[in-house]
């Protein structure tokens, strides 16, 4: 048990009464490294929003670190996890504004090392003018590599990715991945239409229907 981070035993979701998955589950143990596929509509985004309390299962249960889910085990999660979007939505104002917000949560403070930030900017291909750009202004593909940055600067070990690789090119989702599965203690649960996760050591879950995202 003690292993086991994050579990779904026939976990269900609905929209609008209409059932877009049923029956799921999943144990994500302590260093997994998890692909989850399938179409769009399927509920995937949902089941990582139910991780971090954004919604609630309509059906079954969830639990993290054997814990049945609530909004106080929800509010841990977010202290332990690093979550990364299709669609980063991280406010509006200069960069480095939002990495000093960043820096002034509590359970945040003192983990953005500079030294640190200029690496994983050099690793991402991010120009340091970046930092005094408004985030609002940005590629799609940059706000992802902003959002993928700071998930790395909070120095967390289990990681939430949907499809945060999809606006990179080619290298840079070869770097992304190489760089996420190179830690064999961090815990993965990722969705992804890109095939660049589709490693050794990388275990792909597919799950199917229609319905909404």
């Amino acid at each position: 048990m003690h292993d086991e981070i994050i579990r779904y035993e026939n976990t269900g979701i609905y929209f609008d009464s209409k059932k877009v998955l049923s029956g799921f589950s999943l144990c994500i143990l302590k260093g997994k490294k998890i692909l989850l596929k399938g179409k769009s509509g399927t509920g995937k985004s949902t089941l990582l929003k139910i991780i971090l309390g954004f919604e609630k299962p309509s059906e079954g249960s969830v639990y993290y670190r054997g814990v049945p889910l609530s909004p106080r085990v929800a509010w841990q999660v977010r202290k332990d996890v690093a979550y990364v979007s299709q669609d980063m939505d991280l406010g509006e104002g200069p960069v480095s504004d939002l990495l000093d917000e960043v820096r002034s949560y509590h359970s945040n403070r003192e983990k953005i090392d500079p030294e640190k930030l200029h690496i994983f900017m050099r690793e991402l291909e991010l120009e340091k003018d970046i930092l005094e750009k408004n985030f609002e202004n940005l590629s799609g593909g940059e706000k992802q590599r902003i959002g993928i940055l700071i998930a790395l600067l909070l120095e967390r070990e289990i990681f939430l990715l949907d499809e945060a690789t999809s606006a990179l090119d080619s290298e840079l989702k070869k770097k992304v991945v190489d760089h996420f599965l190179k830690h064999s203690h961090w815990t993965l649960f990722v969705i992804s239409h890109d095939t660049e996760w589709e490693r050794d050591g990388v275990e792909i879950m597919t799950i199917g229907n229609n319905g909404s995202d």
